[in-house]
């Protein structure tokens, strides 16, 4: 199963569409590119799927999803260990 998780921005890399994400204490690169045009910014929350911005939200749907996430156990769990082990260059 494939989930679109929650993460903040810490940092938006100035020559390229990548931003550090943060999503429960794991950082990592995220492509922003889906998101041209819309204003991102550190402390900004976005949807993320398979390494890629997909929406940008707000932080207390970011926060509702993430609980709804940890509910759901082992695919959520999944989840986080595939971010963890992935990497954008």
């Amino acid at each position: 199963m494939c989930l679109a998780i929650p993460g903040e921005i810490v940092e938006i890399m100035p020559d390229r569409p990548l931003a550090t994400v943060d999503v429960t204490g794991v950082r990592r690169a995220v492509n922003i590119g889906l998101l041209d045009g819309e204003r991102l910014a550190a402390g900004d929350w976005v949807l993320i799927h398979v390494g890629f911005a997909m929406s940008k939200i707000d932080e207390e749907e970011a926060k509702a999803t993430l609980r709804m996430l940890e509910g759901i156990g082992d695919a959520y769990d999944d989840e986080i260990d595939a971010l963890r082990e992935s990497r954008i260059d």
